[in-house]
């Protein structure tokens, strides 16, 4: 009686066993082999991988950020430069208008002073040292009159208190002063009042 155990295995234990390695082969295709691959041996990328890696889209947020920062750096040094000048100019301007008003309440006193001049109250003393020191300071701030008899007559300049018919002009001509006028550097502080000779008809 032979033993079912030392029989020689039959064709349908043969072909299972044949399907089972052909799966397992399969399988190890699929997945790829489980091998580490050193240095040495090169990396396992394409020739698109390593191009993707160099030029890929992982660095344009890095380059747009700092496009970014640099044109946020150049708008806000160019509004500290805009600033600065607006700034200059308000200071500037203020210090004008300063100038001005103090002038200003000095032209009473320079109108005195012409009527004692005109007076011959100013021909000698101490008093005329002053009178001189007075303009020259003033001056320098840029103060100048305006207004002198045989100018032509600019209405910008000129407050014509009469108009006196002449013949012997030919345009509206400074006639008389009455009061002087001042400007202090390109401001009008005061026209000056004249009397005006108009061309006669």
């Amino acid at each position: 009686m032979t033993d079912d155990k030392n029989a020689e295995p039959h064709e349908g234990d043969e072909a299972a066993e044949s399907a089972a390695a052909s799966a397992a082969d399969d399988l190890t295709e699929a997945e790829g082999p489980d091998v580490e691959v050193s240095p040495e041996e090169g990396a396992p990328f394409t020739e698109e991988d390593l191009a993707f890696l160099a030029t890929g889209q992982e660095t344009e947020p890095a380059v747009d950020q700092e496009a970014e920062l640099l044109a946020d750096l150049k708008r806000v040094q160019a509004e500290f430069v805009n600033y600065r000048k607006r700034v200059d100019r308000d200071r500037e301007t203020g210090r004008e208008l300063a100038i001005a008003e103090v002038v200003g309440s000095l032209l009473p006193v320079l109108d005195d002073l012409d009527r004692a001049e005109a007076h011959g109250d100013l021909e000698e003393g101490p008093l005329v040292v002053i009178v001189q020191k007075l303009r020259g300071s003033l001056e320098k701030y840029g103060l100048s009159s305006i207004g002198e008899k045989g100018d032509v007559f600019d209405p910008n300049l000129h407050e014509a208190l009469v108009q006196l018919p002449t013949p012997e002009v030919t345009v509206n001509t400074v006639a008389d002063v009455v009061t002087r006028g001042y400007k202090l550097g390109e401001r009008l502080l005061r026209p000056a009042k004249v009397a005006v000779s108009v061309p006669a008809e």
